[in-house]
């Protein structure tokens, strides 16, 4: 699998923070690479930067039978399927948190006691399931419209239903909702979320973090910004504020 990495100037035998950037429906790890503006803060505050692609590709994976955009290739949803014919290819929480790590802690300057991750749509999921799943190992994290509840939404029953199957327990390590009322935690979030996002009262539903927040008394900043959409210059906007954000966690 394809994936890229933004390497800082820095002396040499210097370790890094790493900040893990996942990416949303339809993308590769191109998207952001191309359009997410984060070079100049990544090079001013010392900041690794790396950005996987969103499912398994190539001859042979299986895609969503009727061809839509949100299941399947380009949709993997950071869960490890278990149902056929997905369960054999479709491995993306392993590849994040195990497989991909173990490769750029191997050949690139990473200091894998500073760690970030964050992402957008459904790699804001995947941010906020891993690092509350995570919490020893990344010490920040934040999100870009993110699908916080996606066993209460369409995009969410669709994939963990054919990813995972029925049992709805078993959801519930893929739902960052779910995981804050379960008493995963993490010292705090912060989540941008535009006012103007198409997807924001179907899919998103950013409330649904805010209450489980405040009841787990996790400090969440929750921005609304005004007149954004789900688009990257709404990413590309507020990027330097979640990595300098990451950056005060990560030291």
């Amino acid at each position: 699998m394809a994936f890229s990495i933004d390497v800082p100037p820095h002396r040499q035998g210097t370790k890094l923070p790493v900040v893990w950037y996942l990416s949303g429906l339809t993308c590769t790890h191109a998207n952001v690479t191309e359009k997410g503006e984060f070079r100049r803060a990544c090079a001013e505050l010392g900041l690794i930067f790396v950005a996987p692609d969103t499912s398994p590709r190539g001859e042979g994976v299986p895609d969503d039978p009727d061809g839509a955009y949100d299941f399947g290739l380009g949709a993997g949803f950071y869960v490890d399927a278990t149902q056929a014919p997905f369960a054999d290819n479709y491995r993306m929480w392993s590849y994040v948190t195990d497989e991909l790590p173990a490769l750029v802690h191997a050949h690139f300057p990473v200091d894998t006691a500073r760690q970030g991750i964050m992402g957008h749509s459904m790699g804001g999921h995947g941010a906020l399931t891993i690092g509350l799943t995570y919490p020893d190992r990344y010490k920040s994290v934040s999100a870009f419209s993110p699908i916080v509840a996606p066993s209460q939404v369409p995009w969410g029953l669709k994939a963990l239903g054919q990813y995972l199957g029925s049992d709805r327990d078993l959801w519930r390590k893929h739902d960052a909702v779910a995981l804050i009322q379960d008493g995963n935690r993490v010292p705090d979030l912060l989540v941008d979320q535009g006012d103007a996002d198409q997807f924001l009262a179907e899919q998103l539903k950013p409330s649904l973090l805010a209450e489980a927040c405040a009841d787990a008394c996790i400090p969440l900043t929750l921005r609304l910004q005004p007149g954004y959409d789900h688009s990257y210059y709404f990413i590309s906007t507020f990027m330097s504020d979640h990595l300098r954000w990451h950056a005060d966690r990560l030291g």
